[in-house]
């Protein structure tokens, strides 16, 4: 196939070499390196290199005139960017006649930064306070000093500014909280997100770890491997008990391809006096030359004696068949004939570790030519070689190494393992040079240490022939990673460069090296080379304790040393809590992890080059060829300099040529890869009382001044146990990492107690108490638990509570518990060391010097059960026999709403007020049903339909302005309040069935049209319902429920709408404190308007005045009566709700705080999960979904058991199976007293309800209403003209809603026609009533007025002995009752007067 190439010829141009190099890839806003140089000058040259961005920006790098050779490197700054971006780097040299330039793409990134968390520890209880630090870094580890937003799951935190570069924040966890795994998640201000996991459950901490020791690999030719468990206290001395181990060797993953099951076998061990327990497992017994089998893997459990405590370990064997393995380690790619090729060769065993002193065998194919080499590990298993290369003459040259000479032959047999000794295979090819002049970096030994220069020594060959005559030096350049420096020399033939690298600190990880010079006729001689350099920081910091080991309650100092100027965070942590739940330790390797780039290799796909590769003559060929590309080999400088990233421009020599055409032969030289499967002492006090039990010790942040050191005093605290102890520092110089250090506090005489996390009050259980001796002869103790009122304790059958104890033994004594105090309970045990003159075996019994009574007191908290006393009582009057009441159980905090899904999401009707306060119910039920994963097909499918319906009916009373009123254009204008309760309702319900956003837009212009210049919104229309609203009554509160609703729709507080309103709200608050009901919408406006100063000042406010009782929390208005649920003070308590559950938690008023608000509204719930009026309905509902989502668990049973003084007992059991489900019986004690308990790990809700009649009051009735008919007897058949008077006699100035029922007298019918002048604006009334028809009126009444409504009735069906029909008035003042509040009868008289 035909295939173009382009040269480059060198020509006798007055500027005959420039080279220009500069790194493929840059990070925006850094400075950076570019170094450019010009040889052979014949005349004044012009040299200007100049940086171009995507889009058409240039800048100037370098601009020269030279008139000899030059060499500079120049710092320049990297343009920020956003995003990668390619930019173009631009050479070009003029001289007077003659011009050439050159560009290459570089990619530039975005600068980079690294999120470090640290918490101040890694699993929490609840109700415990989250601690963590968050720091910023860039890539060269310099803190960044501003963090925007940072979030968790539950807590928010806006615009933080961090002290030297550290954010410290903490955050309460709510004694009822989620049990499970919590992410803090960190925002820069660049929209970088890192994150951080902490887990939250109930757990004691382990007091001893169990680690398994196994080989690390078992082999197919082993025989016996050894298994070992251990058990040792956190403070390092043994344990004592019984181990049972299984070991087992599973099948491979697709065990579905085979019938064969694990093979297991079990051990029963017991550990000796080091805490380890030793069995010697025969490995032929898991058939291990059958392919189908894994690893082995080992469970274990160790029980410690005395207490019973059983902790679990486990380990993990891995299995192979490849008995050595064979690697080159540090060979080149390619090889520069003249300069020696080295090399090493490693040799491992099964489990990698090394095999010293073995032979192993080289062997070289060049050309046609073999060559082979027996060489000797030595006590690293490494065997190095140098090969001479002078005769190399191959392009391509094979290597292998093997450990037999001779390959042994297995026959193959399926599903069966054979032993495997592996070999290893390198080619190399021959490194490019027109004139065979070479440099080579040697490979160094190991890292580089951070703390000292670096040494790289290099060899080289130049020709001679290649130099000017008299010529005696030749400048050698060398760049490492971005810096540079330039070396000149004598010159022979071959010799050796030594090069410095400095600056260490800068270059780690990696010290990228490039060594090169140019010759006189234009070629370029190069290497480079990666030398890894440990992990280090320029800020170095180190922790000390000022002993390994103290007692309890001593002092103790932390030496801690840093950059002067550093801010140090210190941590010291209990080793038992990273024993109960393992972290990711901080350290060098998990910071340097961070690092976007640690090393550059090759250049990104969007820069690569694709200049042509210069091409020799090619000569006529007729045999069959193939072409091949240039490979990416390091054999010519082009590709040495692309392996360690960087670009470089010249004119120079640098690519090898490549044939187009290259000839092809299928020779076999037997050199073929082949597949293997190998992969202090003081007299102290007597007594020591130890109390205090931290888990995390030391959480400080800590300045270390101008001198870099500081001592940090400490009091070591009482557990007896390791701290493990580590501190990270910010400085201007950068990061800083001390490594871990450890303190252990020790005492060789002391008691431990073993407790559960938590016991409910009335339970018993096993106290035990366990006494070590780690002195060195054998003392008589005695063990007390002190007496408490807040349990009760006796002896265990047969105890002894005094014995010896001798060197290194330990004893458990044991009492029995039962709590009967709530809360936190402490248990006080003491072990004193007696003296005496016994013997404890044959010897006399000694005491310690110093602590000779160890008394610990520790806290057990003690849970419920919760217990109420309820008595039911009747009031003096009431109907006899009407009186009934029942008992029932949820598991669900929405669970009685939801039981009521008929009443709740129920078809909405009614006027365009009754149909708004019936339809924003169902939006709250399905969001929580939704958040909480509750939502079945047949509720959802149901409500929305309901929705549906709701949706479509509103639009009837909708104004064409976009307002809407409660009968819709037959009023003269919408109304504000009805208007936004509307529009967010329409938003809410979006995500469950179509709302057209016009409807939503439209009713936010019309409120907006109606914003005065202050930013309040007036009052317009009438409202139908007065208690639909609540208590907006005034235009600061019609105001805040209509900013609410617009942040409810969208969240947007930019909204010039809001922004307004926000003003008018401002403005009001100073006025309004004294205005309980305003205070509480306030919050929750504020809340939603991301203003936390406001809302911050309000809720304080608020907190202040709140009524609190029996762990309940509520606002009160003075207005109220006390004797029965006040609907405002429900309402705006719920607004309280959701103002905290809407924002950032607040300090002081978490899901606690909020607990008790919840419940003292649960207690306010009817008995069909409403509440005493509408709106009060509708926010409380709306605050209790929010509340049920924030603290639902899928977790958690209990039981609630009831009785009486009449011998009625029942038991109720909840659990996740029955939550929802509605469990009730009826209590046949009316009057009675009632005993109400409730035990387990789960919140319910129990309510007793009671039902009663009594009779209406003789003084006084809200409605009069009278009747009269007359009579039309001369037509077929007889007719009545009904005329009905109401008059309303109540308190309010305007009743509500009142509706007529008036059921027609048997045997009659309805003349529809008389009907159309009265018939209701709010409800078409459907009349279809032939028989027992109640045919309703709708209308509103003033006080002291009265109307007459009249209706014709004509008989149908003749029936004798007519008795009264019923004419019922009502006002319908609580929709969300089930019973009208006011309600008067009057009957029709079956008697008529005729008429004409």
């Amino acid at each position: 196939m035909p295939h173009l190439s382009a040269a480059f010829m060198l020509t006798h141009s007055p500027f005959r070499i420039y080279l220009v190099t500069v790194s493929s890839e840059l990070v925006g806003g850094t400075t950076e390196k570019l170094c450019a140089q010009v040889h052979q000058a014949t005349e004044p040259l012009s040299l200007k290199v100049s940086l171009e961005l995507e889009g058409g920006s240039s800048t100037i790098l370098l601009e020269e005139d030279v008139t000899q050779d030059f060499y500079r490197c120049i710092s320049f700054q990297v343009p920020p960017v956003t995003a990668d971006s390619v930019a173009t780097v631009n050479v070009s040299i003029k001289g007077r006649k003659d011009e050439m330039s050159k560009m290459t793409k570089i990619l530039i990134k975005p600068k980079r930064f690294l999120t470090i968390f640290q918490t101040d520890k890694p699993v929490y209880k609840p109700g415990q306070t989250v601690k963590f630090r968050i720091v910023s870094l860039d890539a060269s580890f310099l803190s960044f000093n501003q963090m925007d937003p940072n979030s968790n799951r539950i807590a928010q935190w806006l615009n933080q500014s961090t002290v030297s570069g550290i954010l410290d924040l903490s955050h309460p966890m709510s004694a009822e909280a989620t049990q499970g795994s919590y992410i803090i998640t960190a925002w820069n201000e660049k929209g970088e997100q890192s994150s951080q996991n902490f887990d939250v459950k109930e757990y004691v901490l382990p007091k001893y770890e169990v680690k398994v020791y196994l080989p690390q690999t078992i082999t197919i030719l082993d025989k016996r491997a050894t298994l070992r468990v251990c058990g040792k206290y956190t403070y390092g001395k043994p344990v004592l008990g019984s181990v049972t181990a299984k070991v087992c060797r599973n099948v491979i993953q697709y065990r579905w391809l085979y019938e064969s099951s694990n093979i297991c076998e079990l051990y029963l061990m017991k550990t000796d006096a080091t805490g380890c327990a030793t069995q010697m497992i025969d490995v032929t017994r898991f058939r291990l030359n059958e392919s189908k089998f894994d690893d082995f893997e080992v469970e274990t459990e160790m029980e410690e004696y005395g207490t019973g405590v059983i902790l679990k370990g486990s380990g993990k064997a891995s299995f192979t068949n490849v008995i050595i393995t064979v690697r080159f380690e540090d060979v080149p790619q390619a090889y520069k004939p003249g300069i020696a090729y080295e090399g090493k060769i490693k040799v491992t065993g099964p489990d990698s570790t090394p095999v010293p002193n073995e032979p192993v065998y080289l062997f070289l194919q060049n050309g046609g030519q073999s060559e082979n080499w027996t060489l000797t590990t030595d006590s690293k298993g490494i065997a190095s070689f140098s090969l001479d290369t002078s005769l190399w003459t191959s392009d391509s040259v094979s290597l292998s190494a093997r450990y037999q000479k001779v390959m042994e032959d297995y026959p193959y047999v399926q599903g069966v393992r054979r032993p495997e000794y592996s070999s290893d295979y390198q080619f190399t090819r021959k490194s490019y040079s027109k004139s065979k002049s070479f440099v080579k970096i040697m490979q160094g030994e190991g890292k580089f240490s951070c703390e000292k220069d670096g040494i790289v020594l290099a060899h080289y060959i130049i020709q001679g022939v290649e130099l000017k005559k008299g010529q005696t030096t030749l400048d050698f350049f060398y760049l490492v990673s971005s810096l540079h420096a330039v070396e000149k020399l004598i010159i022979v033939n071959q010799g050796e460069l030594t090069l410095s690298l400095q600056r260490m600190p800068e270059l780690t990880p990696f010290a990228q090296v490039v060594v090169y010079t140019v010759l006189p006729d234009g070629e370029a001689v190069a290497d480079s080379r990666d030398f890894p350099i440990q992990l280090c920081l320029k800020n170095k910091v180190s922790l000390k304790f000022s002993s390994l080991q103290e007692l309890p309650g001593e002092k103790t100092s932390l030496s801690l040393q840093a950059h002067p100027g550093s801010l140090c965070s210190l941590r010291a942590i209990d080793q038992s809590v990273l024993l109960l739940q393992p972290e990711q330790e901080l350290s060098l390797d998990s910071v340097f992890s961070q690092l976007p780039v640690q090393k550059l290799s090759g250049y990104s796909y969007r820069v690569e080059d694709f200049d042509p590769y210069p091409s020799p003559p090619v000569p006529d060929r007729k045999k069959r060829s193939f072409w091949f590309g240039p490979n990416n080999d390091k054999n010519d400088v082009y590709n040495i300099f692309k392996e360690v990233g960087i670009k470089i421009l010249t004119n120079s020599d640098v690519k090898k040529p490549y044939n187009c055409i290259i000839p092809f032969s299928m020779e076999y030289d037997g050199m073929v890869e082949e597949e293997t499967s190998a992969a202090r002492a003081s007299d102290g006090p007597k007594e020591t009382v130890r109390t205090y039990f931290p888990e995390t010790w030391i959480w400080d942040l800590v300045p270390v001044g101008h001198t870099g050191k500081v001592n940090v005093e400490k009091t070591v605290p009482d557990t007896i146990t390791e701290w493990a102890a580590g501190a990270f520092c910010t400085s201007p110089v950068g990061f800083g990492l001390a490594p871990n250090t450890g303190l252990t506090a020790f005492q060789p005489f002391f008691v431990s107690l073993t407790l559960p996390y938590s016991v409910i009050r009335g339970e018993v259980f096993t106290l035990k108490a366990t006494v070590f001796n780690y002195l060195s002869k054998c003392i008589m103790v005695k063990v007390t638990l002190a007496e408490s009122n807040q349990f009760t304790a006796r002896p265990c059958e047969g105890c002894q509570y005094s014995l010896c104890l001798c060197a290194e033994e330990s004893r458990t004594f044991k009492w029995i518990l039962t709590p009967t105090a709530l809360g936190e309970v402490r248990v006080k045990v003491s072990a004193e060391a007696l003296k005496t003159e016994e013997l404890c075996g044959n010897e006399v019994a000694t005491v310690p010097e110093k602590g000779r009574i160890d008394t610990v007191v520790q806290t057990l908290l003690v849970e419920g059960p919760v217990e109420k006393d309820i008595s039911l009582k009747l009031p003096e009057v009431f109907v006899e026999g009407s009186a009934k009441a029942s008992l029932s159980v949820l598991g669900d905090l929405m669970g009685r709403a939801m039981k009521n899904l008929d009443s709740l999401l129920q078809m909405p009707y009614g006027c365009g007020e009754q149909n708004m306060v019936l339809f924003a119910p169902n939006i709250y039920i399905l969001n929580y049903l939704q958040s909480t994963r509750q939502l079945t097909m047949e509720i959802q499918t149901r409500a929305t339909g309901f929705l549906d319906s709701g949706y479509q009916r509103e639009l009837n009373y909708k104004h064409d302005d976009g307002s809407y009123s409660a009968f819709g254009k037959s009023d003269d204008s919408g109304n504000t309040w009805l208007t936004s309760f509307v529009m967010k309702s329409f938003g809410g319900a979006k995500p469950y069935i179509f709302v057209d956003p016009a409807h939503i837009a439209q009713a936010k212009a019309w409120l907006a049209s109606h914003q005065q210049t202050d930013g309040c919104i007036a009052s317009v229309g009438k409202l139908f319902h007065n208690g639909m609203k609540g208590g907006v009554g005034d235009e600061v509160s019609l105001t805040a429920y209509i900013t609410a609703a617009l942040l409810e729709l969208d969240g947007n507080t930019s909204d010039p709408m809001v922004e307004k309103s926000l003003v008018c709200l401002k403005a009001a608050v100073s006025d309004q404190l004294d205005n309980t009901y305003t205070m509480a919408l306030l919050s929750y406006t504020f809340t939603l308007a991301q203003n936390q100063d406001m809302r911050a000042k309000l809720i304080t406010h608020l907190d202040k005045i709140a009524a609190t009782s029996g762990g309940n929390r509520h606002w009160e208005r003075a207005e109220a009566s006390g004797s029965k649920t006040d609907s405002l003070e429900v309402e705006m308590t719920s607004y309280v709700l959701l103002a905290l559950l809407s924002g950032p938690t607040m300090p002081g008023f978490g899901l606690d705080y909020s607990t008790g608000i919840v419940r003292w509204l649960a207690q306010q719930q009817n008995p069909y999960g409403g509440f005493a009026s509408t709106q009060d309905t509708v926010v409380a509902l709306q605050a209790l979904a929010k509340y049920g989502a924030a603290t639902f668990s899928p977790e958690g049973a209990s039981t609630v058991s009831v009785s009486s003084a009449g011998g009625l007992k029942m038991e109720f059991t909840v659990n996740q199976n029955n939550r929802l489900l509605y469990q009730e019986k009826q209590l046949g004690e009316v009057p009675g007293d009632y005993n109400i308990k409730a035990q387990g790990k789960s919140c319910v809700f129990v309510q007793i309800a009671m039902h009663y009649n009594i009779p209406p009051p003789p003084d006084f009735s809200a409605f009069n209403i009278s009747t009269q008919t007359l009579g039309k007897c001369n037509g077929t058949k007889k007719s009545l003209i009904v005329s009905v008077d109401v008059r309303y006699n109540g308190r309010r100035e305007e009743t509500n809603m009142v509706i007529i029922n008036v059921k027609l007298l048997s045997g009659f019918v309805l003349d529809k026609s008389s009907l159309r002048p009265v018939i209701t604006l709010c409800e078409s009334i459907t009349l279809n009533c032939n028989v027992n028809c109640i045919i309703p009126f709708f209308f509103q009444l003033k006080q002291k007025e009265t109307k007459t409504y009249s209706l014709a009735i004509e008989e149908d069906v003749p029936v004798r002995n007519l008795k009264p029909a019923v004419v019922k008035v009502q006002q319908k003042c609580h929709l969300m009752h089930r019973k009208p509040c006011l309600l008067m009868k009057k009957l029709i008289p079956p008697t008529f007067t005729a008429f004409k």
